[in-house]
C-alpha cells in the first residue's frame, strides 16, 4: 500500500507548514489518514511543528539501532520517521510524511509508489517570504530561491504540484480538490 504514502516537500518559502495545519483543520477527523510525527535533532519550538526532539547524538543512537523506517540530514538537522509512523500504510492507512526534496529518490526506492505533493511558488514570492523571515543574508535567499527554481522531481509516478502564490485557501482548496482524485482517497463525506 505504499500508494498511500503522501510524501510532501517543497523549498523553504512555499508555506508547506501553513498548508499543512491549513488541510489539517479541514479534513474529516475520521479520514483514514495517519500525520506522521518526525524524530529531529532540534529543540521542540512553540508554534513549530510536533516533533520529537532529540540531540544529534541520540539521534545517532537511534539510527544505528534501526529506529527509522526513513532518515535524512538537512539544514544541519538530522531527520527521522520511525517505523511505527509508517505502520498504518500496512493497515491500508494514508500516511502523510513531510519529507525532504534532496531525500526523494532514497524514499523512492523504500516507497516505489509513494504519491508526492511538491508545495513551490514563484521565485518572486520565494524570495519576498525569505527576506520577509530575516534568517538569512540576501545572498544565502538568492542561492535557495536559485535551486528551488532549478528543481524538477524526477522518477515520480504519482505527483501533486500545488503552486502557493497567493491565499493559503486558494492552495489549500487546490490541494484538497488533488487528494480527492487520488484513487483509494475516501470519497467526502465518507471518511
Amino acid at each position: 500500500m505504499s500508494q498511500r504514502l503522501l510524501y510532501v516537500m517543497g523549498p523553504s518559502g512555499a508555506g508547506k507548514d501553513s498548508l499543512l495545519a491549513w488541510l489539517r483543520t479541514r479534513l474529516p477527523p475520521a479520514l483514514p489518514l495517519h500525520w506522521a510525527r518526525r524524530t529531529i535533532s532540534r529543540a521542540a519550538e512553540a508554534g513549530g511543528e510536533a516533533h520529537e526532539s532529540v540531540d544529534s547524538a541520540s539521534f545517532e543512537r537511534l539510527r544505528d539501532a534501526q529506529a527509522f523506517g526513513l532518515h535524512w540530514a538537512a539544514h544541519d538537522l538530522l531527520y527521522g520517521v520511525r517505523h511505527q509512523e509508517l505502520a498504518p500504510l500496512r493497515a491500508g492507512r494514508w500516511v502523510l510524511l513531510n519529507g525532504s526534496r534532496a531525500y526523494l529518490p532514497e524514499a523512492q526506492q523504500h516507497y516505489p509508489e509513494l504519491t508526492v505533493l511538491h508545495i513551490t511558488a514563484s521565485a518572486e514570492v520565494l524570495q519576498q517570504r525569505l527576506l520577509a523571515r530575516g534568517r538569512e543574508s540576501a545572498d544565502t535567499v538568492a542561492q535557495r530561491v536559485q535551486r528551488a527554481g532549478a528543481y524538477r522531481p524526477g522518477g515520480v509516478q504519482r505527483l501533486i504540484e500545488v503552486h502557493n502564490d497567493g491565499t493559503l485557501d486558494a492552495a489549500g482548496e487546490q490541494l484538497l480538490q488533488a487528494l480527492q482524485q487520488l484513487e483509494g482517497w475516501p470519497a467526502p463525506g465518507r471518511a
